[in-house]
């Protein structure tokens, strides 16, 4: 069931929205009436798709996206842009600020139903391909989480990158100041522990799977599967 975030200050448009969403398809549907609540509940809630007002007291609607695209748990969440305002320059800032679907008001709730169908299956179909697996491993690039025989782990987002660089070439050594700058922007020549630690605390969280990270001494680090891992393929 996909979860939808309306965020709208005006109670009627989130009855509207949500009455004809809900006659569509078995949503999960989630409401905020103000901006900053919607923020916050988007990063909680990571919904699926969210329909966004522009006109809004405190943070509008530009604000609302410029808060979402600049987190990375919501960065790639599909938004659809409802507003009063019709001109073609107020379509194209939204556009440009991240949105992806324009609806100006009044609209046609059967045409907003058809809009949140397709962006749902668009994101569906993208949501595949973000998907890294190997073996027991399993990475979400958008959603930026790993499951781990099925469970997910907690790890930071450096933590996360880290790792999908080395899940993404398996069997291929990483140079450590390869890894240094992808990470963290250092040129390889900064002689520094950073790496290191964070490999330790990776390993340590990865728990029986963390030796499939393998020291390359004097080079960097190798992801490669062990004899466990490789059964579950």
């Amino acid at each position: 069931m996909a979860t939808i975030l309306i965020i709208d200050d005006e109670e009627d448009i989130r009855d509207l929205v949500s009455l004809n969403l809900a006659r569509s398809e078995p949503y999960d549907l989630v409401e905020a009436d103000n901006g900053l609540t919607g923020v916050e509940l988007a990063k909680e809630r990571r919904p699926d798709l969210i329909i966004l007002d522009v006109m809004m007291p405190d943070l509008d609607g530009y604000g609302v996206l410029k808060e979402l695209k600049s987190d990375a748990r919501t960065e790639n969440i599909p938004v659809i842009m409802l507003t009063a305002k019709g001109k073609l320059e107020d379509k194209l800032d939204g556009l440009e600020t991240g949105v992806d679907d324009y609806l100006p008001k009044p609209f046609s709730p059967k045409e907003l139903v058809l809009r949140v169908r397709n962006l749902l299956r668009r994101a569906s179909s993208a949501t595949t391909n973000e998907l890294l697996e190997h073996g027991a491993f399993c990475l979400d690039r958008s959603a930026l989480k790993l499951l781990l025989d099925g469970e997910e782990v907690d790890l930071t987002i450096t933590e996360f990158k880290l790792l999908l660089l080395l899940l993404e070439s398996p069997g291929l050594t990483q140079e450590r100041g390869d890894l240094l700058q992808k990470v963290w922007g250092y040129s390889d020549l900064i002689q520094t522990r950073t790496l290191d630690t964070h490999i330790k605390r990776l390993r340590e969280k990865l728990g029986p799977h963390g030796n499939a990270i393998q020291t390359i001494r004097g080079v960097g680090y190798c992801f490669l599967l062990t004899n466990q891992d490789s059964d579950k393929e």
